[in-house]
């Protein structure tokens, strides 16, 4: 079993979950972050001062898939958070040890 964690463009959100949704994954936890990579963040005028925003808003996706999926699930992210600009984001994979469902005590694959 593995967790893919993706961090993308928050206006890609809805895009990512259709795709997943399409190839079967039933779950994902999702969570509003901020951070930064190559493009360093930019700056803003307000009220006619400008400033430097450094950690830019992105949205953090994780998935827990078996083995089998896992091809598809990095295919489906990457093809749906693509916009071919810096800041698309990365997408991260973990091997998972284990996995327990509080409510049936089901473990592994079942509880996913």
């Amino acid at each position: 079993m593995k967790l893919v964690s993706a961090i993308i463009k928050p206006f890609k959100l809805d895009d990512v979950r259709q795709g997943l949704s399409e190839i079967g994954v039933q779950g994902m936890t999702v969570t509003e972050t901020k951070g930064f990579g190559r493009q360093k963040g930019h700056t803003e005028l307000y009220r006619g001062a400008e400033y430097v925003v450094d950690f830019l808003p992105k949205i953090k996706i994780e998935v827990a898939v078996d083995d089998d999926q896992l091809n598809a699930v990095i295919e489906s992210i990457s093809k749906s958070a693509n916009t071919n600009k810096i800041g698309d984001g990365k997408i991260f994979v973990y091997d998972l040890e284990q996995i327990v469902r509080i409510r049936t005590g089901e473990t592994g694959s079942e509880a996913i």
